[in-house]
């Protein structure tokens, strides 16, 4: 008898879950589903005087301007998202190179747009006397989409969102980035 109730309860289920995948998030894409993204990004990492990196005669920190390309997946789960994302990042005066991988999640915003945090693992690989060191990098930002800057029409519910964010390398320095995320 219970084995014809569980069945009868699945059955009566059936419309509502097949329903729950048919919504669509505020931008009409799928509310569950696979956001796969690609984005570049330019921005200055600055490290503070007392970090890991220590000092290099004639100078007092570590800092220099970065270019980064990233790469990531996004899983929305309605109106909220949770991701992971990896960065590949040159950088000049200081700083050579950085490499890192972190999660995010966050939540949907406007009609296009997002509001997130991140934590994960980040490289960063001196030059000029400046040692090679990794730690936590943590991170909050917000992604623009063309709709909510008034420009709907121009790429539809995929194409090109504008970040900005700002991290930090545990806690030791400020590292603010701009740039465009496409996202399919």
């Amino acid at each position: 008898m219970k084995k014809y109730l569980i069945a009868a309860a699945l059955v009566a289920a059936l419309p509502s879950v097949a329903s729950a995948q048919e919504e669509t998030a505020p931008d009409g894409t799928q509310a569950f589903g696979v956001e796969p993204y690609v984005g570049i990004l330019g921005g200055y990492h600055t490290f503070d005087r007392g970090t890991e990196f220590g000092s290099v005669p004639g100078e007092t920190i570590m800092n220099g301007a970065i270019i980064s390309g990233v790469a990531g997946v996004n899983v929305p789960l309605g109106p909220v998202f949770v991701g992971v994302e990896g960065n590949a990042t040159k950088g000049f005066s200081d700083i050579d190179w950085e490499y890192g991988v972190k999660g995010r999640f966050g939540a949907r915003a406007g009609e296009s747009g997002m509001i997130f945090a991140s934590a994960g693992y980040q490289w960063v690989n001196g030059k000029g006397g400046w040692p090679d060191r990794k730690d936590w990098m943590y991170g909050l930002g917000v992604e623009v989409g063309p709709k909510d800057i008034g420009l709907g029409g121009v790429t539809g519910n995929s194409g090109i969102r504008l970040r900005f964010q700002t991290e930090t390398y545990d806690f030791d320095s400020f590292r603010p980035t701009a740039g465009v995320i496409f996202h399919f």
